[in-house]
């Protein structure tokens, strides 16, 4: 039998915006704040809001990034600009392709010097991302940041990649769950994953913020492989979110 991994939702926030409408991401000064690309603005914007609702200083916390996909618009830029005018290339451009640019913004903004991994596991990546910051809070006994986000498709990449809208959502999670706070229990078990739940790559994520948001007891089932699921017990709490 699967371990039972029991953690605190000290606080969370959730950036959905079909339309793909990018936010301010504000922690950025003006001149890094034009050249970020949509996925950093969208990961930074809910990681602040996410330690504001939590109480919690983010240069203190350890983060995990998850993304299925990274930035698929600078992906399909690369490639195109690579097959037809390789010399071109921005360098700003590469530069912001990496799948941990996400994480390196976010540190410097924060002057944060505690561990990060930036993680995809393809349709099964809000779902790794959860469990391994929860692992990480249990084995560590330190709260942790877990950012998740994608972005819409764009170009040749629409076809196989199948994500529309911007999506972000951070949670802190913490070791000691405090008398308001929600509370989650996740344990690995074998299962058939079901459809996604909704048009993003990331959007596995929004029956977990439901059910924070509801403030009942819930049982939820995220895909974690082709034959795994992640059983996650919402307990209830008011734990605060922004939008």
């Amino acid at each position: 039998m699967s371990a039972t991994l029991e953690v605190g939702v000290a606080g969370f926030a959730l950036w959905n915006s079909p339309a793909a409408v990018r936010p301010q991401a504000s922690i950025l000064p003006p001149n890094e704040r034009r050249r970020a690309p949509d996925t950093v603005a969208i990961a930074l914007e809910v990681a602040q809001a996410a330690c504001v609702n939590a109480g919690r200083n983010p240069a203190l916390l350890p983060t995990v990034f998850a993304s299925t996909y990274g930035d698929l618009a600078i992906t399909d830029y690369m490639c195109a600009t690579l097959a037809r005018a390789p010399t071109t290339l921005s360098p700003t451009r590469f530069h912001n392709s990496v799948h941990n640019a996400a994480a390196g913004y976010w540190t410097i903004a924060t002057g944060c010097r505690e561990p990060y991994c930036a993680l995809g596991a393809g349709d099964y990546s809000f779902a790794a991302g959860l469990f391994a910051a929860a692992v990480q809070v249990c084995a560590d006994q330190t709260d942790v940041l877990l950012v998740a986000y994608d972005i819409e498709a764009r170009g040749v990449h629409a076809e196989i990649a199948n994500s529309r809208g911007m999506l972000g959502v951070a949670l802190v999670l913490s070791t000691n769950r405090g008398a308001d706070e929600a509370g989650l229990q996740l344990t690995v078990g074998p299962g058939t994953p079901a459809g996604r739940s909704g048009a993003n790559a990331i959007s596995d994520c929004l029956p977990l913020i439901a059910a924070l948001e509801g403030g009942a007891t819930d049982v939820l089932s995220l895909p974690l492989g082709p034959a795994s699921l992640l059983q996650v017990r919402v307990q209830r709490g008011a734990a605060r979110i922004s939008r």
